[in-house]
């Protein structure tokens, strides 16, 4: 019976270990076809974000805008959805470690959803190095 018992707890532990190793290959950033899906992502999402965020600054301002009263339209609430997408995605650029040229693409991109035209540049022309240009507007 004893014996029985430790197969089982080395089975157990065999089990846990290849589980584990699974888990791990799935975060790696070793699969090139997964790489450029995120990166694809990535730029896709920063791209709309830019189209959002400049119809918002080159539109018409809101008629409400005067009286006293902060009125948020609609072109603000997907400008807002827009930046959170792009940030999430970058998030998940630095955590396969996709990032290239020493830059932070996880600050740059809360850097330039804040309104940083610089950031927003390292943020383009991270998408323009990794193939994705056409995705994505000139900064600023």
């Amino acid at each position: 019976m004893q014996h029985s018992s430790g197969i089982t707890r080395a089975v157990g532990r065999a089990a846990v270990v290849v589980v584990s190793a699974v888990l791990m290959s799935s975060c790696s950033s070793d699969d090139p076809a997964q790489a450029k899906e995120r990166q694809r992502d990535y730029c896709a999402k920063l791209g709309t974000w830019q189209d959002t965020a400049h119809a918002t600054t080159t539109g018409e301002p809101d008629a409400d805008a005067g009286d006293g009263q902060s009125v948020q339209s609609p072109e603000f609430a997907n400008t807002e959805s827009a930046g959170h997408a792009v940030i999430e995605a970058s998030k998940r650029l630095d955590r396969a470690r996709l990032e290239h040229g020493g830059s932070d693409i996880v600050d740059d991109t809360v850097n330039a959803v804040g309104g940083d035209i610089g950031a927003e540049g390292r943020a383009v022309s991270y998408c323009d190095s990794s193939g994705f240009e056409t995705l994505v507007g000139s900064a600023g």
